[in-house]
């Protein structure tokens, strides 16, 4: 039997068995969780939906809601697509079941969209519903409406909603109110019809949730288009005296953050109330909401800043965690004009950046760098480069990044010494598990091709990371190697050994670097061997000769004569042979790689050193060196410096006749739909966009079984080459009192720095305002571009819904549009309304706003302590004759 009724089901819907033995939503779930996760669940729900696709065919009511239900259940936690379905939910819509109807409305709410076929199908019981006696079914259109609005929806159906923001029920008066903020969004010519009555509504002092629903309502209108609401103030004033509703509160509270901006003389008014009700009230939610409305927008009152600072502190110290993450927030928005209020909670914020919640971490590393300063910059990175050695990963990255950020905005004003800031760019890339790799690259690059008297320092820090050996087993700063190397080739005029330099760009471990990387550290050596066979063919003519009598790189007079006599003798016939045959040997083997990248610099290196090789082993004199023409192009290429590009060079390019650019790239995805773009590991001049970042590198597990046979031999390989040039490596010409002389971040022996009494004690000192200190030396010239010539790209404004609902509301509240429904009964309402609403969706509201001062003088009525300047009609309120300044009383 059970056989051939599902059978019959198949051909003209379930049968009356099958409605019978029906499975219900319990049933489905149960099954759902008997399967375990993966084919054996897929193949269930599969099954599952083989079944509501023949129950919602049924005619019975009951045996199509119970399919919907359960296809919304699906829809909802398992991701299935119920486009299929709407008609059937329209169907439900209909039913006089409360249960199916009330399905039928959770289906349209979860799954219809503006492209949904069946749409349209749903006004006429949309409006019917919101007509009905039953409160309920009124409620389930009103919450439906207020998902899936479209224009066509609001602009229908505004009438029905304008009848129910007078009911007498107050649950549907609640839920029209709530409603009409998606109405207003979707149909800005709304406003018109409905605002007078919803700012009635804000006198519904005997139903505190219908107040709740008007303010909330003109919470989210102010905070985009704060300035039409001005005139509504007394009653926001009103409301902020009188209410006892802390979430009412805290929404007015919002209201007059945003309006205080705009008229500085309503703060006098407002103030106090406010203050009055940060010390009455118990509600730790109320009283955050007070002080930040007193941090952002009265901070100038001296006695309110001081209360709300009172307050933050007790959050500061409660026991709380929540509680405590408020207070750093708090404290975090008086800082920018109360320094002081930062400094007398100074203890607390040092010891959260230990605490244990990474929240609270967070929140006051943001308070530390808000303080960075030029003159405390040196004291708080050092404070903060400890605390990042001691972090777990994630916050040790966190704090990196907070400080690449701080440091580098606007150009790096903050920084005055750049020798320093190059220093600990370096020992950054040191600290383990960083994954700033790409940032630090662009940086490095950055300040070297605007900054020239750091270039000799950015050559120290570049080498002291490429000769190390070590660092290259390390995928996370592999970019931060790449800016090195390009640094090292760039301005290899300033390195004081360039030998050096290309043994490090050759050390064995290299072949740990991916082929862009490598390609570019073969690019570099090739600019270096030009530069030493140029300073070996002319040593009389050397640039780096030059370099030493620049007035960008001195030297006292000892160090000078020093530095010329090593440089005469650096570069012999002796020495530059041996280079060459170490360039040789060691690319030979490259010759064979399938990079095509790599294996063209290869090929210009080798062919440079062999031509030199061959000219060299002739013994014939340097004058007679043909190569000496090709080395002396080269190096003249390669001597021009790089400098930064302006942000708005691409925009300054004059757009050919017949080319059509559009405005936006939103149809890329669908061109390139088939193409994979390659992520490119080459460092780029661009600057990207700070993001969080993996802090589990795939990269490394990939190589990790490679490394461990490579590690091995770390140790070696470095002890040989310190071996080999003790004299070079990691030295510390600066002196011990310098800010720049940071210890190796990875130095486990360092004691100093695993103090933590140290560090807190460091960290207050930095926290202290100080005197700018006397730099030795005047701040180095830093390129800037784009200062007095911003080049703006003039486009059309389109009028946005939110102007549209500003201006109108500007209009209702000036009386510049009369109502049309003023004295009218509910029939004629909903004709004449319609009527109203149809002209005026075929125009756009573009009224200017008429000058205060005249329409204020007209409508200034003055008030004895309360707003008394409304006139009633027909039970309305008559906002036209409202001031829209702020009346005298309130001032």
């Amino acid at each position: 039997m059970s056989g051939g009724s599902g059978g019959g089901g198949g051909g003209g819907g379930p049968s009356l068995m099958d409605s019978l033995f029906q499975r219900t939503l319990d049933d489905l779930i149960k099954g759902i969780r008997l399967h375990t996760p993966g084919a054996a669940q897929s193949s269930f729900i599969s099954k599952s939906l083989d079944e509501i696709r023949r129950e919602i065919k049924s005619t019975d009511l009951q045996t199509k809601s119970t399919a919907v239900q359960k296809l919304t259940y699906l829809h909802s936690l398992h991701g299935v697509d119920m486009s299929w379905a709407a008609f059937h939910a329209v169907e439900l819509t209909s039913s006089p079941y409360f249960l199916h109807k009330k399905t039928g409305y959770l289906a349209a709410s979860l799954s219809f969209r503006p492209s949904t076929d069946v749409l349209l199908l749903l006004t006429n019981q949309l409006r019917k519903d919101l007509s009905s006696a039953n409160q309920h079914e009124v409620s389930l259109a009103l919450e439906c409406l207020s998902v899936i609005c479209t224009p066509d929806f609001a602009r229908d159906l505004t009438p029905d909603i304008f009848t129910l923001l007078t009911s007498s029920k107050n649950f549907i008066r609640k839920k029209s109110i709530a409603c009409l903020l998606m109405v207003f969004s979707q149909y800005p010519d709304a406003v018109r019809v409905c605002f007078k009555r919803l700012v009635e509504n804000l006198e519904s002092t005997d139903n505190a949730q219908t107040l709740a629903a008007t303010v909330g309502v003109f919470c989210e209108l102010a905070s985009k288009e704060p300035r039409s609401y001005l005139p509504l103030a007394p009653e926001f004033y009103r409301i902020l005296v009188d209410s006892r509703n802390n979430w009412v509160l805290i929404k007015v509270l919002k209201i007059f953050a945003k309006l205080a901006k705009l008229e500085p003389r309503l703060a006098k008014k407002v103030v106090e109330p406010i203050c009055d009700l940060m010390k009455r009230s118990e509600a730790k939610s109320l009283i955050f909401e007070c002080v930040r409305t007193i941090v952002t927008s009265f901070h100038d009152y001296e006695f309110a800043v001081k209360l709300a600072v009172s307050k933050i502190k007790e959050f500061l110290l409660d026991t709380d965690l929540n509680l405590k993450y408020l207070g750093l927030q708090g404290l975090l928005l008086v800082a920018p004009n109360h320094l002081w209020a930062v400094l007398e909670n100074k203890e607390v914020v040092i010891k959260s950046l230990s605490d244990v919640d990474r929240n609270i971490r967070l929140e006051a590393l943001r308070l530390v760098m808000s303080m960075v300063s030029d003159d405390n910059v040196t004291e708080i990175s050092r404070v903060l480069i400890g605390y990042a050695l001691k972090s777990d990963p994630e916050f040790s990255n966190e704090i990196l990044r907070s400080m690449l950020t701080t440091c580098s905005r606007n150009v790096y004003e903050i920084i005055i010494d750049f020798d320093w800031y190059v220093s600990l760019l370096g020992e950054m890339a040191r600290i383990p598990h960083c994954q700033n790799g790409e940032e630090i690259e662009y940086q490095l690059i950055d300040i070297g091709m605007r900054v020239k008297d750091v270039r000799p320092e950015l050559v120290r820090v570049g080498r002291d990371l490429l000769i190390d050996p070590a660092l290259l087993g390390n995928p996370s700063i592999h970019r931060i190697l790449s800016a090195s190397a390009w640094i090292s080739g760039e301005y290899i005029r300033f390195s004081k050994n360039p030998f050096e330099i290309i043994e490090a760009l050759l050390q064995p471990r290299t072949n740990l670097l991916s082929p862009s990387i490598k390609a570019l550290y073969i690019h570099s050596l090739f600019k270096v061997l030009s530069f030493c066979l140029h300073s070996f063919l002319f040593p009389t003519n050397s640039s780096l000769s030059r370099v030493i009598d620049e007035p960008d790189f001195t030297y006292s007079e000892s160090e000078g004569e020093g530095e010329t006599k090593t440089f005469s003798n650096l570069f012999t016939k002796e020495s530059t042979v041996n280079m060459l045959t170490l360039v040789v040997t060691s690319l030979t083997p490259l010759t064979e790689t399938h990079d095509v990248e790599v294996h063209e610099r290869v090929r210009n290196v080798l062919g440079l050193a062999k031509l030199a090789q061959e000219e060299i082993s002739r013994e014939v004199n340097q004058n007679d060196f043909k190569t000496s023409i090709i080395v002396r192009l080269i190096n003249d290429a390669l001597s021009e410096d790089l400098g930064p590009v302006s942000l708005t060079a691409q925009e300054r390019v004059v757009i050919p006749d017949g080319l059509f650019l559009e405005e936006n790239l939103g149809n890329l995805d669908t061109i390139c739909a088939n193409v994979n773009i390659p992520v490119s590991e080459s460092f780029s001049l661009v600057k990207h966009v700070l993001t969080d970042v993996d802090y589990v590198s795939s990269q490394q597990n990939e190589e990790s079984s490679e490394m461990s046979g490579v590690e091995s031999t770390s140790t070696s390989l470095l002890s040989k080459h310190r071996k080999k040039h003790g004299l070079f490596y990691l030295p510390s010409d600066i002196p011990e009192n310098d800010s720049r002389n940071f210890p190796p971040a990875n130095d486990p022996n360092n004691q100093k720095d695993n103090d933590v009494e140290d560090l807190v004690r460091l960290t207050e000192e930095s926290l202290v305002l100080k005197r700018k200190s006397n730099v030795p030396r005047p701040r180095p010239v830093v390129v800037k571009l784009d200062e007095g010539e911003k080049f703006t790209v003039t486009r059309a404004k389109t009028e946005s819904n939110d102007d549209l609902i500003s201006g109108a509301v500007r209009d209702v509240l000036l009386g510049n549009e009369s109502s049309s429904y003023k004295g009218k009964s509910h029939d004629s309402h909903l004709k004449d309304g319609k009527s109203e609403i149809g002209d005026s969706s075929r125009r756009k509201s573009k009224k200017k706003h008429k000058n205060v001062e005249e329409n204020g003088e007209r409508s200034k009525k003055k008030s004895g302590g309360r707003h008394k300047g409304r006139q009633r009609a027909d039970g309305g309120v008559n906002v036209a004759v409202q001031n829209p300044v702020i009346p005298d009383f309130l001032l």
